[in-house]
């Protein structure tokens, strides 16, 4: 690697690590915001909202990197034209092509960034992320059960706990549950036990009295020494999910095979074109990085800057995203449509190949005005 091409290459990557880290904080922020609102309401720690907000990073650095590429290759390229230092390599027989193998140099190492997300990092955190959320859910002490107060785990149901003991027993349970408008029940028991059962978490009354008033208004009595009352079906608890496509392996998703897609009750389409969509969509970094390079190639040194040359490559960006999109709608409705999942990153790459050939076509210079001339 020559002296320039390192140079260059060390200014892409310092400017994309800021780019990045402020970006990712951005999108970090917006998500750990509901996050938090969500486990803390529900009683969880301080801990458990940086485990999930550590879990949510790998996919989120995923979404921003070809972003930060881009706005790395651009700013670098329009401040290297404003201090005339392409002009100057140019100027020493350097064609666009050769100026551009530097920043491929840096798409490429972006796009193996992003490989390793996309093929390790984000399932495996999507993978912890779905059963913590799973274990969270069936942890009904954490949310709902706190002593010495009226909580009200879903409507028209009042819970009272005088006291949870150390061991976990509930010691003086008042229920209320008048959900049903034809008959409403208030339970009491001295002491209670939450056990976890096979359809989700059972409270045991013990020693304790059933009371119900129908809509009729004749009132029973039951005493009781133990009852069972379903509280997983009144705070609408949740068993750990099957796999999502995005927690597979690309190697599962690749294969299709008829177990998987039973699974997760996808289609064989959206299994392939997932698969090869962690493939190709690394390379979308790649084609970023080329076209904020090769647009503002188009331009020539201008102290007002290269905002026309910009704005061209923001819109070559979006026809590629556009592009992206298309292929997905496609291409998750027929298995034979997977080879679309590339036709992003290669229109990417082929667009910065013509618009730095285009860059090098001979620039007509206007002529001085003759003193002369009429």
């Amino acid at each position: 690697m020559s002296r320039f091409d390192r140079y260059l290459l060390s200014q892409l990557l310092a400017l994309f690590g800021f780019f990045s880290l402020v970006l990712v904080a951005v999108y970090w922020v917006n998500r750990a915001v509901g996050l938090f609102d969500q486990l803390i309401g529900d009683g969880q720690s301080a801990l458990v909202f940086l485990e999930f907000s550590l879990l949510t990073l790998p996919n989120v650095i995923r979404l921003v990197l070809p972003i930060a590429a881009f706005a790395a290759a651009v700013y670098i390229t329009n401040r290297l034209m404003q201090e005339s230092e392409l002009v100057v390599m140019q100027a020493t027989g350097f064609s666009s092509f050769r100026l551009a193998r530097p920043v491929l140099y840096f798409g490429l190492v972006v796009a193996l960034m992003a490989a390793i997300l996309a093929h390790v990092l984000v399932p495996a955190s999507r993978s912890t992320l779905a059963l913590r959320s799973a274990e969270i859910s069936q942890n009904v002490t954490a949310r709902f059960l706190n002593d010495g107060q009226f909580m009200h785990p879903a409507k028209g149901v009042t819970l009272y706990i005088r006291e949870i003991t150390p061991n976990g027993e509930l010691r003086d349970v008042f229920l209320s549950d008048e959900r049903n408008d034809a008959r409403r029940s208030v339970y009491t028991a001295t002491r209670a036990l939450l056990v976890r059962g096979e359809a989700g978490p059972k409270l045991i009354m013990i020693d304790g009295m059933m009371q119900g008033l129908t809509a009729q208004g004749s009132l029973s009595l039951t005493r009781f020494a133990d009852f069972t009352y379903d509280i997983g079906a009144m705070i609408g608890f949740r068993d750990v999910p099957g796999r999502t496509l995005d927690e597979m392996s690309t190697p599962e998703l690749l294969s299709a095979a008829p177990a998987l897609i039973e699974e997760t009750g996808e289609t064989r389409a959206a299994f392939l074109y997932e698969g090869h969509g962690r493939i190709a969509q690394p390379f979308l970094a790649t084609a970023a990085a080329m076209i904020g390079f090769s647009a503002l190639m188009l331009g020539t040194f201008s102290r007002f800057g290269l905002w026309r040359q910009l704005g061209i490559a923001v819109i070559l960006l979006i026809v590629v995203q556009t592009i992206n999109t298309t292929a997905a709608s496609v291409g998750l409705r027929d298995d034979r449509a997977w080879p679309l999942a590339y036709a992003a990153p290669i229109a990417g790459l082929a667009i910065s190949v013509i618009l730095l050939a285009w860059s090098q076509r001979p620039r007509r210079v206007a002529r001085p005005v003759e003193a002369g001339a009429a």
